[in-house]
């Protein structure tokens, strides 16, 4: 594999610069002096931040924008073999790397280097413990999978020994990395397009946490299923965060108030004498964003940030786009767009939509990839079922193609069987006009998924 010398730039092509992880590292290779080039299949505000800051990008992905002066080409896991531009750069003998490989080598300049990992949840507490870092004057580094106001976009360059990034667990990326300290949100089924099983996905995560040196730390949910087998043995420090009282860091007298938003006595139970903080009030809905929050206060004192600072830091927090983001009102319909492209996902975000006032809650949901809907068919009729009425979007491809035979209908007609009101309406333009004729003032609308349903809110905000 080839390896970068970052203190010495040289010429890089990014092919998929517009991914949301992508375009973070071009951006931190830009600003170390390399010159980068990258392409995309669409242009995108990702893509036209870039070219601002110096990046050459082309649109479409063609064999002729691989030239002989690249030192190296990096590659996104959306990337297959039979792409031109892949099969240019092979031909040409230039150096090739994944994605993951090059921000695991970034890792290695940086003695503190923060992998968040999990099944869900990785953007809403790297966001977290971003909003902790810069409220503690950390000046980290940043890569975030997610658009996040505070730092202007999906990365930030610090000057400090700190970087953080999400982990993903898809296509074993993360076993690429060289974390000082890891997070394990959550263990659950999901890429069963790349994983054989949920056995398959806890031994990838215990390789991950492996990763973490013997001076190094693992701050890991306790909820996880058989926890003890997926941690023992592990020559690092292992710190456990959860709901239960003997997690060593846990919260207690929890209250919500109109808006779903928790506040709670955060418990550090480390030591034999636990000690309890002053009260923390989330900004952000939902008994989940309260388990990600202790998940990023654990991290934080790990490295050694005082309280006040995570405090500041959590309540300063708003949220990342398109994690349970308030879009704005339209007719007097409140329209909020969620990322939630799991059954767990959708679970806890309409439990926190739930604790919000509305009259009649109405989601939209658009599937993500066809073996995503093949594998979690009828858990995703039976998560969505917490809605009022539910309305469904063709599946985003992303990826794949259609092999499976499976489709949103088959969705809907699970939920019509459970006597939920669902609709399945395939276009964007049919589900907006149906939302402005049958909803009315005071409705609360989710637009969800890992797709581009986002669109759906934004066209109605602009009506």
């Amino acid at each position: 594999m080839y390896h970068i010398n970052f203190n010495h730039p040289e010429y890089i092509h990014f092919m998929g610069i517009g991914g949301i992880s992508m375009s973070g590292l071009a951006e931190i290779l830009l600003d170390r002096g390399f010159r980068v080039s990258g392409s995309d299949m669409r242009e995108s505000e990702i893509t036209e931040h870039l070219q601002r800051k110096g990046a050459e990008v082309m649109i479409g992905q063609k064999a002729e924008n691989i030239r002989p002066d690249i030192k190296a080409v990096v590659y996104t896991a959306a990337i297959h073999p039979d792409n031109q531009e892949y099969q240019a750069a092979l031909s040409a003998g230039i150096p090739m790397m994944s994605r993951a490989e090059l921000l695991g080598q970034l890792m290695k300049n940086y003695g503190e280097a923060v992998a968040v990992s999990g099944t869900h949840g990785k953007t809403t507490t790297t966001s977290m413990l971003t909003e902790i870092l810069l409220s503690a004057a950390k000046d980290p580094t940043i890569s975030v999978g997610g658009m996040l106001d505070s730092i202007g976009g999906n990365v930030r360059i610090g000057r400090s020994d700190c970087f953080v990034t999400e982990a993903c667990e898809y296509t074993n990326s993360f076993l690429s990395f060289y974390p000082t300290v890891a997070a394990v949100l959550n263990v659950k089924e999901d890429h069963l397009d790349f994983f054989k099983d949920l056995a398959d996905i806890r031994r990838s995560f215990r390789r991950f946490m492996e990763l973490v040196p013997p001076h190094g730390s693992v701050i890991i949910n306790d909820e996880i299923e058989e926890l003890e087998r997926l941690t023992e043995g592990l020559s690092c420090n292992v710190i456990r965060f959860g709901q239960k009282p003997d997690s060593q860091f846990h919260a207690t007298d929890v209250t919500y108030d109109q808006d779903g938003c928790s506040s709670f006595i955060l418990q550090d139970a480390r030591q034999s004498a636990p000690v309890s903080f002053e009260r923390i009030a989330l900004k952000v809905p939902g008994a989940h964003n309260l388990a990600d929050a202790l998940a990023a206060a654990a991290m934080a004192f790990v490295l050694r940030i005082p309280f006040a600072s995570i405090k500041a830091g959590l309540e300063n927090f708003h949220g990342a786009h398109r994690r349970f983001e308030h879009k704005g009102d339209v007719a007097g319909i409140t329209v909020i767009d969620d990322y939630a492209h799991h059954p767990d996902e959708i679970r806890a975000a309409l439990a926190a939509a739930k604790r919000c006032s509305y009259h009649e809650l109405w989601c939209v949901f658009q599937p993500h990839t066809y073996t995503r809907t093949k594998a979690f068919l009828h858990e995703f009729a039976v998560a969505l079922s917490a809605a009022d009425h539910v309305i469904l979007a063709d599946i985003y491809p992303a990826r794949e193609t259609d092999t499976l035979g499976v489709s949103s209908e088959d969705i809907h007609r699970l939920l019509v069987k459970m006597g939920v009101d669902s609709h399945y309406l395939p276009t964007f333009k049919q589900i907006e006009k149906f939302v402005l004729d049958i909803c009315r003032p005071g409705d609360m609308l989710i637009t969800m998924g890992a797709g581009d349903v986002v669109k759906v809110g934004e066209d109605l905000l602009k009506k």
